[in-house]
């Protein structure tokens, strides 16, 4: 169970915004367990239309990713640029790259992951809608 890898964070958030979504992106690491716990969340929402999100892995060097300001870089230099060096770390994007929710970084309590992430997703649905209007 995977999230798309991102590609173009400016044309992503540009299909979440018109969906009236932010663009969550999520930091990953290959054999993360904890990333693994955060795509069981999120690989079904996007299923059933509710979110709009894509993963970067903070070891790959060799991809190259349009990031919000057009330049080409490495998903690895994208998650330093962040400051999101750990995984999984889940952040919420409008179009311009702007931060929109707190940052959802690791995973302290599984039994309320859900609801974390619930209310991550629902104040930065608001956040961008009051953006937006």
């Amino acid at each position: 169970m995977n999230l798309p890898p991102a590609n173009d964070l400016p044309r992503h958030a540009f299909l979440a915004q018109k969906k009236g979504f932010p663009l969550v992106v999520m930091t990953s690491l290959s054999g993360c367990p904890y990333c693994d716990l955060v795509r069981q969340h999120l690989v079904p929402m996007m299923a059933e239309g509710k979110v709009l999100a894509v993963q970067l892995n903070l070891r790959d060097s060799g991809s190259q990713v349009v990031d919000f300001d057009g330049v080409l870089r490495s998903p690895d230099s994208i998650g330093k640029r962040w400051d999101a060096r750990f995984a999984p770390t889940v952040l919420f994007f409008d179009t311009n790259g702007k931060e929109l929710a707190e940052r959802l970084r690791g995973v302290a309590v599984p039994d309320f992951y859900g609801a974390y992430l619930e209310d991550r997703l629902e104040s930065s649905a608001r956040a961008l809608a009051k953006r937006v209007s």
